[in-house]
């Protein structure tokens, strides 16, 4: 796919054989979910293993500027990176956006007992709220390698939001319930922090893994003294195992996700609480929409079967089945209740030295829930 887009861009250049493949791949950002909407733009994304050492895993980067048929404009900036012998790993991000999102309130769906704000807060028949701001990310973490695939980082993040609306409700709301009840203003906050993390990584492709392990926990402080709206404390794990089911075609592949977080201590703003989607990727919960079920301690887990379909592994499948649980403010607990979700797509490949494609999915989850998702690279 990379060569038929340079053909089109190019089409009068003869080949050179001395001309050394490029691992950047531009292409059209189109993309599909039901949080966004349609989503047309421009995207490129890169790989390249630096230096000379055969263990050095392949640095990832890529940079996007897009607008969706609900009024969203993102732009974004991010990157990857392991230095020759996988000595340091360097991931950031940077974000400029105008965003609109979708609220469900807090919690699994469950009826929860006390008055009527935690009733407002829990939501229970996933009433749909659209809150509408302009949202600035600024992250960036650095690992060392201390033993063979095993880093320990550090970093900075810094998150805010401005001139928060919402533009359709009345009355009460779950965000204007829980703004008001931990004291956050409800137009604008900002929720900046430390990242101390311990990291170990053994997959053969940051973009599509055949084999090996992710895991990575990390605390995030966030501390009133360097901005943030309110001191708060969190607790993240991320942990995905993959499984080559076959030495002749190793696309086969059976893989395994676990994310989930925490609120220690303090009190995160509501749009950053760990959610459906609230993933550093934003991939995870397909069959809903983002942040459709949140709490102040969220648990996901996704197994998911990856297979080829066309010899030249031009066209791949993919067939999925994740679950997710929250707590509320009121009675349920994390683990207490689950939702689940499911659903299969194809896979185009678009770079075969990075493993960069192009992902189509039909998922479906309960309420109702269900869409088409569109993007880049493997959702895990």
């Amino acid at each position: 796919m990379a060569d038929l887009i340079k053909d089109i861009i190019h089409p009068n250049r003869k080949p050179d054989s001395l001309r050394k493949k490029s691992g950047i791949t531009p292409m059209p950002n189109v993309a599909y979910n039901p949080s966004i909407g349609a989503q047309i733009g421009i995207k490129a994304v890169a790989g390249k293993i630096l230096g000379k050492d055969p263990n050095t895993l392949m640095s990832v980067a890529a940079t996007s500027a897009s607008i969706t048929t609900k009024g969203i404009i993102y732009f974004y900036i991010s990157h990857n990176i392991f230095t020759p012998g996988n000595k340091w790993n360097l991931q950031g991000s940077l974000i400029a956006a105008k965003t609109v999102t979708p609220d469900f309130g807090l919690g699994i769906g469950n009826e929860p007992g006390g008055d009527e704000e935690d009733r407002i807060l829990a939501n229970p028949d996933r009433k749909g709220y659209v809150l509408h701001a302009r949202f600035y990310n600024i992250r960036e973490k650095i690992y060392k390698q201390v033993r063979e695939n095993l880093f320990i980082g550090a970093g900075v993040s810094f998150d805010i939001r401005r001139k928060i609306e919402d533009r359709r409700s009345t009355g009460i709301t779950p965000y204007s319930v829980y703004s008001g009840r931990y004291g956050f203003d409800p137009g604008n906050y900002m929720s900046n922090g430390f990242l101390f993390n311990i990291q170990y990584t053994s997959r053969d492709n940051q973009n599509r893994a055949y084999k090996g392990i992710y895991a990575d926990v990390g605390i995030r402080a966030n501390q009133t003294w360097i901005g943030s709206s309110r001191n708060a404390v969190q607790l993240t794990g991320d942990f995905r195992k993959y499984w080559s089911l076959s030495h002749r075609n190793p696309e086969h592949v059976l893989a395994f996700w676990s994310w989930g977080s925490s609120v220690l201590s303090g009190a995160l703003p509501y749009f950053e609480l760990p959610g459906t989607g609230k993933d550093p990727a934003a991939r995870s919960g397909r069959g809903y929409t983002f942040s459709y079920f949140k709490g102040t301690k969220y648990f996901y887990s996704e197994t998911e079967y990856r297979f080829p379909i066309l010899k030249n592994k031009f066209i791949s499948g993919v067939a999925f089945f994740n679950i997710q649980t929250a707590n509320d403010e009121a009675e349920t607990r994390l683990f207490e209740k689950w939702q689940p979700g499911g659903g299969a797509g194809l896979r185009v490949l678009f770079n075969k030295s990075t493993r960069t494609n192009l992902c189509l999915d039909y998922a479906f989850g309960k309420y109702g829930a269900r869409g088409f998702f569109l993007g880049l690279n493997e959702a895990f």
